[in-house]
């Protein structure tokens, strides 16, 4: 019973934000600063959770082949390759790390 509660609880919640952003002014939507924010945001948001499934396991620092893919994938991105060699990169730089060190 708790789990439907909780899905309930979600459900209204995620609602309630929804409809909470459709009775912002438009006014307040157009200043630069809020323009800027929205525009950071989700790149800042992306980093973190990358930074977060790269380096942590639990709540220990770990340096690991995925730190390694996502180094390789940085090196792609400077070299300008196509986002799908990138993650090309980086998929095939951590494979081949964890086949060789099991």
């Amino acid at each position: 019973m708790n789990v439907w509660i909780a899905i309930g609880a979600t459900a209204l919640g995620c609602y309630v934000v929804k409809l909470a952003g459709l009775l912002v002014p438009a006014g307040v939507l157009e200043r630069p600063l809020v323009r800027r924010l929205a525009a950071l945001l989700p790149v800042a948001l992306l980093a973190a959770l990358t930074a977060q499934q790269t380096f942590a396991d639990g709540h220990a620092l770990v340096l690991d082949a995925r730190a390694a893919g996502l180094g390789a994938a940085a090196v792609a991105l400077v070299l300008r390759a196509p986002f799908l060699v990138v993650v090309g990169v980086a998929v095939a730089v951590t494979a081949g790390l964890r086949a060789v060190t099991g």
